[in-house]
């Protein structure tokens, strides 16, 4: 269980490091010419919620299912590896919100847009730091 706790937080830290990057690219690159089309930020802006959404729905259907089996048994390797792929999951979906900032800023839209979706990204993948699992309290 320590093993995968450190690969998971080691994997953690290399993509809070990456959205740091996206955010200096961010600010850096020249978008295109031409302004962004609101109905393309709005669907960025319904892309992101979307995304904070399903973010909630993988921590509750495969983090929180394993932390309880592995709970009571740490030794079920099934459940740490379902417990894994859901941190894994949790966090690629963090990076992809991140992305969305990038993406909509080399589309043409102005840097304050793609702020939310960095700090978006950044905050709920520190939020969600791999735990290990507490026995249930009797």
């Amino acid at each position: 269980m320590s093993k995968a706790l450190k690969m998971l937080r080691a994997v953690q830290w290399a993509m809070l490091g990456s959205i740091v990057l996206y955010a200096a690219a961010g600010a850096i690159v020249r978008p295109a010419s031409r302004m962004l089309d609101p109905a393309v930020s709005y669907l960025f802006t319904t892309l992101g919620v979307a995304i904070v959404g399903v973010i909630f729905v993988v921590r509750r259907t495969m983090v929180f299912r394993a932390a309880e089996s592995l709970a009571t048994d740490p030794d079920d390797a099934l459940s740490l590896n379902q417990w894994k792929v859901g941190y894994l999951a949790t966090y690629s979906l963090c990076e992809v919100l991140a992305l969305v900032g990038l993406i909509e800023r080399i589309l043409g839209g102005p840097t304050q847009q793609g702020i939310p979706y960095y700090i978006g990204g950044f905050a709920l993948m520190l939020f969600f730091s791999p735990r290990q699992p507490a026995p249930p309290a009797t």
